[in-house]
């Protein structure tokens, strides 16, 4: 940009102030005026340049949604020429009166309308009366109803294949009408119709972040992606429009459509326009796709919000880039002006670059000292990490042994009878051998392997439960665990006289989790459950399992007194107990909610409003997370 004279000092020799004065307001004003006309064009620029883009992105949206309205309309093209194929239709259109004939053609039109998913399909005669309706049964049924008057009768009397879109005189639905003449000897007999809902497009557009709006031939809105559009019109209705709707009830229940109110702001070319519904509403980008075969109209309408934004962003860049080339010259005008002053400037420079690197020397060692000391405390968490989780395993294997030293009193009773009984049948088969009561021997050896088949999968639980291993997750099955825990608890339910249904847990229920350390957090549950019933009678401990979308529920219930509301929020510390002192440690609860968080998942406890604790853990379902694997 030239500098005038006198930004570089330069004024004229003897020139007075006032024409000093006018060349620096002439200045300032073509400053001004080229700031502005470089503002306007850059935003004019980038929304030109963002309409561009905009119009190529919705061009292929626009395809898409032609293309899949063009294929909803022409998937069941076929189906009134197959009625005119079928020979009972054709029949009952010969003798309407036939009463046998009429119940065989309506359950056919029934079943043909069940197996192609369309709203209703019906046979007329020439005269528009409907003879038989996949709908004959139902109250609404089109039986017996003329049809004479509607464009798609008309159309397909005159040998055309007839189309329209309106709401039903009798089911007060909204649908699409297809029509085929029905012949016999190349002759007219009655004419096949089928009604099709296209609501379920609407449904699907709503989703999108445009406004899709298809249009009939007399511009009525008729789907969209804007409830409040249904049933109005994109400009006002003619008289002579509004007289052909009303003689075809084409829209009869909603009323005279009124205009949605948009006004065409700008056109871009024949498909393309920008239009807004008021001057407070915002602009959109209007662009259209005829339907073939129809006079329809498909409209995409996209918000020109972020365009005008990023537009403003261009000039607003421009502006500051104009007035920083503005700030430049007068920083240039400056310098010139200040030349004498320049060693000065110079050594002031340099004596602030010398602090700022003494500054940025000070903050770098202050930077680096700092990671260093964070890089140190990373250093220690990992290790408390890993120390953390060490003391965690060992406090699972001890809550493990804990369970086992309650359960070892039971265990060796569930040992010591198959042991008695060893000795005893041991003894008889060395006399019965002595005898040569071979067969006899033999039944006595039978029995004695069975009974060390029984003592190998008692000890193989006991060594599968207290087996120490990390947490593996996977998909388990919850019936299964759930079965190994009560296989290992039965000898304290039956020394408790104490009931346990599992008839709610489905066996097909899987969950993300480790199955050893599960049945873990079971048998601490049953075991609290047995403990809390100790006074209780009836005693019975129920545990139900259920699917809840992306989650197991698994509920523990007792049928004992309860929780006290003061031990609720307690419960799960370490070391809190309402046991007896030497009955607990209180580390069972602690522990199991410490393994169901270790599975990304929750263990909580409540009273049942039917009485008795409730503990309930949720898990992540096994099941919906493979499915969204797959």
């Amino acid at each position: 940009m030239p500098i005038p004279p006198d930004m570089h000092g330069d004024t004229l020799p003897g020139a007075p102030p006032s024409m000093s004065l006018r060349r620096r307001l002439i200045t300032g004003g073509l400053s001004a005026l080229l700031i502005a006309t470089g503002v306007v064009l850059a935003y004019l620029w980038g929304e030109q340049t963002g309409v561009r883009a905009l119009r190529q992105t919705m061009a292929h949206r626009l395809d898409v949604y032609a293309v899949g309205l063009h294929s909803e309309l022409t998937r069941y093209d076929y189906l009134p020429g197959i009625l005119s194929l079928n020979k009972d239709v054709i029949a009952l259109l010969q003798s309407p009166d036939d009463t046998v004939m009429l119940d065989r053609v309506n359950r056919y039109l029934h079943t043909v309308n069940q197996k192609a998913g369309s709203s209703d399909i019906y046979v007329m005669n020439m005269e528009g009366l409907t003879l038989a309706a996949s709908n004959w049964n139902a109250a609404n049924s089109f039986v017996g109803k003329n049809f004479s008057y509607r464009p798609y009768f008309t159309d397909a009397v005159k040998g055309l294949p007839g189309r329209f879109y309106g709401i039903g005189t009798v089911s007060q639905a909204p649908g699409y009408y297809f029509s085929y003449g029905i012949y016999r000897d190349n002759r007219m007999a009655g004419v096949a119709a089928l009604k099709v809902d296209l609501d379920k497009l609407d449904d699907a557009w709503l989703r999108a972040d445009e406004r899709v709006v298809v249009v009939d031939e007399n511009g009525i809105v008729f789907l969209t992606s804007v409830p409040d559009w249904k049933f109005k019109a994109l400009a006002p209705l003619s008289a002579s429009t509004q007289a052909r709707l009303a003689l075809t009830r084409q829209y009869h229940l909603a009323g005279e459509p009124g205009p949605i109110g948009l006004n065409e702001v700008r056109v871009l070319a024949d498909d393309a326009s920008i239009v807004r519904g008021g001057p407070a509403d915002p602009l959109y980008l209007a662009q259209s796709r005829p339907i073939p075969g129809t006079g329809w109209k498909l409209i995409v309408l996209s918000d020109m919000g972020p365009i005008r934004a990023r537009a403003r962003i261009s000039a607003i860049s421009v502006a500051f880039a104009l007035a920083f080339l503005g700030i430049s010259a007068l920083y240039i005008r400056q310098r010139r002006r200040a030349i004498a002053q320049n060693v000065a400037a110079k050594e002031a420079l340099q004596r602030a670059h010398d602090e700022l690197e003494r500054k940025v020397a000070l903050r770098t060692g202050d930077l680096s000292n700092a990671n260093l000391h964070l890089q140190t405390e990373i250093a220690e968490r990992k290790r408390a990490e890993v120390v953390l989780k060490a003391a965690m395993e060992e406090l699972v294997q001890a809550g493990k042994m804990a369970a086992l030293g309650q359960m070892s009193a039971g265990v060796t009773h569930e040992l010591n009878q198959p042991l008695a009984a060893l000795r005893t049948l041991s003894d008889n088969a060395i006399v019965l051998l002595q005898r040569g009561q071979t067969i006899e021997v033999e039944a006595n050896l039978e029995l004695i392997s069975d009974l060390i088949t029984r003592m190998g999968k008692i000890t193989g639980q006991l060594k599968k439960f207290a087996r120490k291993s990390p947490a593996e997750l996977r998909p388990t099955s919850v019936s299964t665990v759930i079965a190994d825990a009560v296989f290992l608890m039965g000898q304290r339910f039956r020394e408790a006289h104490a009931d346990l249904d599992t008839s709610d847990v489905p066996s097909d229920m899987h969950a993300y989790c480790d199955a050893n350390r599960l049945e873990q957090v079971f048998v601490n549950l049953l075991g609290n459950a047995l403990d809390s019933m100790a006074q209780s009678d009836p005693r019975v401990v129920t545990v139900s399992a259920r699917e809840d979308g992306p989650v197991v529920r698994i509920a523990v219930r007792d049928r004992g007194a309860g929780i006290a509301p003061e031990h609720l929020p307690r419960l799960f510390e370490p070391f809190f107990t309402t046991k007896e002192q030497g009955a607990g440690l209180g580390l069972g609860l602690a522990i199991s909610a410490g393994i169901v968080r270790e599975f990304g998942g929750t263990l909580k406890a409540r009273n049942h409003p039917d009485g008795g604790a409730e503990f309930v853990i949720q898990l992540r379902s096994a099941t919906i997370e493979e499915s969204a694997d797959a």
